[in-house]
This record gives C-alpha cells, structure tokens and sequence, in this order.
C-alpha cells in the first residue's frame, strides 16, 4: 500500500509539473496573441518621473505608429516605417529621422507583434517574482501578471523591461523601462481596441508648413549602415 501510494504521488507531482507554464512559454503567449492583431487603438501615458504625457496611440501592422498627444498639447510623434517624426509645438520644431527598422517611439512600438520579436531575441526573460497575477498597483484591483526582461546585448537602451501582462487577455497593460542611468520609463496602455481596420491614411502627419524642420536629429541615415 505503502509503494502504491508513493507511486500515485509521483505521478500526480508530475502531471502538476507539465500544467506549470514557464516564463518563455508565457512570453510566447503574448506574442502569439499580438500575431493576432493587425491594429489597434487606445490611451497612452508615458511617465519619466517628469509631467506624464498622455495621448491616444494607434498601431497598424507591421511598422505604423502614431501617437498624438493632449499633454503636452498637440505633440505628435509618426512612424510610417522609413521616417520617424516627432513634432513639440512649444518649439515649433519638427524632428525628422530616416531609419532601417522601427525605432519604437521609445517604448510604445514595443507593444507590436514586431517589437516583442525584437524583446524576445534582445533579452532574457523571466516572472519578476512569480507566475501569479498581482496588483498593477498597490491596493489596486486590477492585477496583472509581470514579466522582468533583462537585456543580453549592450546595445539595448533598456537594462531591464517589466512587461505587465493582463492575464485574460493576454495584452500588455504597462512596460517598465530602466536605463543605464537608472532612469525609469513607464509606458500604460488602456482602452485598447483591436482590429478596428484602421486605414493607412490616419498614420500621416503633415506637419505644419511654418515649422523648423530638423533632418536626422538622432544621427545621419548612413551611421546605421556601419
């Protein structure tokens, strides 16, 4: 009796062991869930520790990103998949840079099946305590579960990026960036609406004619060839 029931523990301990989902699974399930999405729309804040900013995002696959922001007012940031554009009216500048691939528009374009390709093959991942969800926030009813991603390269802007995930649907709901300097971006995403077939014409900016045009504010087009 003894044996029998020794025997039925070990292979109830392992049956519970195959129903375990590591983090690389999971992260997969995410990704295959933005596989899914040929666009979307929703809020953004971003947050340095500075005034938030905040604004509406729309995403379509696979590299158009616009973000147009109401704080501050009427700032903008495009990407049409050649050019990244980025307006600040208090300036009356626009910034203008040719790029091979998608730049992100910091941590906004990670929320895209291209950007969690490029988080996967970049960066290490694991549950930042477990595989549990949590509160988004202390005291907060949302929960999440969350995801610590640790960069293999130095070329990563990031040192480390928590994912948090909403478990149903298997969105992100919040990155958290951290800098080599230890300066933290957080990125929240709400309201998001998937495949709304949103047309290519909404993701053009003209930007206004009277504006400072700044070509190639981050490096010349060439750099990125060496």
């Amino acid at each position: 009796m003894k044996k029998s029931l020794g025997t039925a523990t070990l292979l109830a301990a392992l049956a519970s062991a195959q129903d375990i989902t590591t983090a690389d699974q999971y992260f997969q399930q995410v990704s295959d869930r933005y596989a899914q999405i040929n666009d979307y729309e929703g809020k953004l804040s971003i947050s340095t520790g500075k005034s938030p900013m905040l604004g509406k995002v729309m995403y379509r696959t696979p590299t158009l990103l616009r973000i147009d922001f109401v704080q501050p007012p009427d700032q903008v940031i495009s990407f049409d998949g050649e050019t990244l554009t980025v307006y600040i009216p208090e300036l009356h500048a626009v910034l203008s840079q040719s790029v091979t691939s998608n730049p992100g528009a910091g941590g906004a374009g990670l929320a895209t099946k291209e950007g969690l390709k490029a988080m996967k093959r970049n960066y290490s991942v694991a549950f930042e305590l477990s595989p549990d969800p949590v509160p988004l926030d202390a005291g907060a009813p949302e929960r999440v579960v969350r995801l610590l991603l640790t960069r293999k390269t130095v070329a990563e802007g990031f040192r480390t990026i928590v994912v948090s995930v909403s478990p149903e649907s298997k969105l992100i709901r919040r990155l958290e960036g951290t800098t080599l300097a230890n300066e933290k971006f957080t990125f929240d995403f709400t309201g998001i609406q998937i495949n709304q077939n949103i047309p290519e014409s909404r993701f053009i900016y003209d930007s206004p004619a009277s504006a400072n045009v700044y070509n190639n504010f981050l490096f010349n087009s060439d750099d990125q060839k060496n």
